[in-house]
């Protein structure tokens, strides 16, 4: 990619195709779960190597949990070993790592294999990580939404006419991706062309690029391709340039 050519901040990327990609190959769906964990791998390189600070990953929708209980508990048990085989290598090259969802839906020892994981790639205090690695487990923009709401009304429940003066981005801090700013752009993989319940609130501007590569064959090349897309955008925000 060009020096010259703009960065994001923030690329987030649907991951989809996994299933599409085994059957080509008459195989079951989980061979393509287990290919795309080399995609997850070649993607974060690829991010850092571009300067990009956030690199976030839809793993698994609430929604999800509605697939054949034996796919669901394979992929749990896939999103296990890749937090225990991948965690040093991330936390030698100054990665952070976090899990954002509705975390109360998962097993205890994938939950406690997700905060060990935070805590061992958190940077030290006063040091900012070389890239943070975001994976949105049985995640829900609605759910999202409606929790943030939840929070605030609570909030507020003593004060209610406070609520008056508030402008739109005071909802931000109530959302579970606080901290992390919203994507610039948003990838989906396998040619698919809607947001799936994926992050409506934070999209809002977000830049979004459909390819029709399946995520297990969306490597470096198909990353850089996709930033040097997004450097020909001409984000406005509604404004005129």
């Amino acid at each position: 990619m060009d020096g010259n050519n703009k960065v994001p901040v923030h690329v987030s990327i649907i991951m989809d195709g996994n299933g599409r990609w085994a059957k080509l190959r008459g195989k079951e769906r989980v061979f393509g779960h287990a290919e795309g964990v080399g995609s997850v791998r070649a993607c974060v390189e690829a991010a850092v190597e571009a300067g990009v600070k956030y690199l976030s990953l839809f793993a698994f929708s609430e929604e999800n949990w509605g697939r054949p209980e034996s796919e669901v508990s394979t992929l749990m048990g896939m999103m296990m070993d890749a937090i225990r085989n991948e965690i040093e290598s991330l936390a030698g090259q100054g990665i952070a790592f976090r899990v954002i969802g509705n975390l109360s839906r998962l097993s205890p020892d994938l939950l406690d294999s997700i905060r060990k994981a935070e805590q061992r790639t958190a940077p030290a205090e006063g040091k900012e990580p070389v890239m943070t690695l975001v994976v949105f487990l049985s995640y829900s923009g609605k759910w999202d939404i409606l929790q943030a709401a939840t929070r605030m009304a609570k909030e507020y429940a003593s004060c209610p006419e406070a609520l008056d003066s508030l402008e739109i981005s005071d909802f931000d801090k109530y959302l579970s991706t606080w901290g992390i700013p919203d994507p610039d752009l948003v990838i989906r993989t396998s040619g698919e062309k809607r947001i799936s319940n994926y992050l409506l609130w934070q999209t809002a501007y977000s830049e979004l690029l459909s390819v029709d590569t399946l995520w297990p064959d969306f490597r470096k090349e198909e990353f850089r391709s996709a930033l040097e897309e997004y450097s020909k955008r001409n984000r406005r925000y509604g404004k005129v340039k």
